[in-house]
């Protein structure tokens, strides 16, 4: 055995992980260098994909041990966000579709999910529920907003939390809040009608007063939207990662800022 084998942990394998640990150390100090400061998305959203697929894949029975790797990796992510200067994070946990999920493994989810943002509010960031919290259990509706109340007047990352959300069951309650906003100023659907452009309708949106997301990424492998923010990722840039999520690590997190910041966006088209 090399003395630099048994530097690395007194083992061939050992030397061969401490060599990869530090090979990808030096690739990030490299990314890292590619990105200009006014490159950085101020607003940027997750689709938090392939929790269940991770544990598969890892050989684990009980897929709520991938929801939790993945409720972990959350704090990583915000930690290289805060790094980073980005300002917003949207972290997509739970879709109204998953609300039809089997009652045991929901009830598991909704679970880690309530641990997770008790555990945001530990930590300090400023948590915003963002989704249709009268589609989620008493408890679960409570605690999001708990969070939001105990950390409004936070500084520093804003996070919206998405639990229970579906981007066009946003839209919709955002229409049904407009319509009932001008209800009780006595404003008619004619009146209302005349002066109706996109911007009233986004002041209702759950994001209201927040910027727009510049960059969406999604990981697993999968290539769509699947109804994440559709009236604010307008604009958006997107990545998509062949990761898991639970396997999301910072050079992913770099080199999806390193792609944003190499496109010329265009708005409109």
């Amino acid at each position: 055995m090399t003395a630099t084998g048994w530097r690395f942990g007194g083992s061939e394998e050992g030397f061969r992980m401490g060599l990869r640990a530090l090979v990808y150390r030096l690739y990030e100090r490299r990314l890292e260098a590619t990105l200009a400061p006014q490159a950085i998305p101020r607003h940027v959203g997750v689709m938090a994909d392939g929790n269940r697929r991770w544990a598969r894949s890892a050989g684990l029975a009980d897929v709520s041990s991938g929801h939790q790797a993945g409720a972990d990796k959350i704090f990583e992510l915000l930690g290289w966000c805060q790094e980073t200067g980005v300002e917003v994070v949207t972290l997509w946990l739970l879709s109204t579709d998953n609300l039809t999920r089997e009652p045991a493994e929901l009830e598991q989810l909704l679970r880690i999910i309530e641990d997770t943002v008790r555990e945001l509010v530990a930590q300090g960031w400023h948590v915003k529920p963002v989704g249709a919290l009268d589609l989620l259990p008493a408890d679960t509706a409570q605690v999001l907003k708990d969070a939001a109340e105990v950390t409004a007047g936070h500084s520093g990352l804003l996070v919206n939390v998405a639990v229970g959300y579906g981007g066009r069951r946003e839209i919709a309650d955002a229409v049904r809040s407009l319509l009932q906003e001008h209800a009780t100023k006595g404003t008619t659907i004619e009146e209302l009608a005349e002066i109706l452009d996109v911007e009233h309708i986004a002041e209702h949106l759950y994001t209201a007063g927040q910027p727009d997301p510049d960059l969406v990424i999604r990981t697993s492998g999968e290539q769509r939207l699947g109804g994440f923010l559709l009236w604010q990722s307008a604009h958006s840039e997107f990545y998509f990662c062949d990761a898991y999520w639970p396997a999301f690590r910072r050079v992913d997190f770099l080199r999806a800022l390193r792609s944003y910041g190499e496109r010329h966006r265009r708005f409109g088209a």
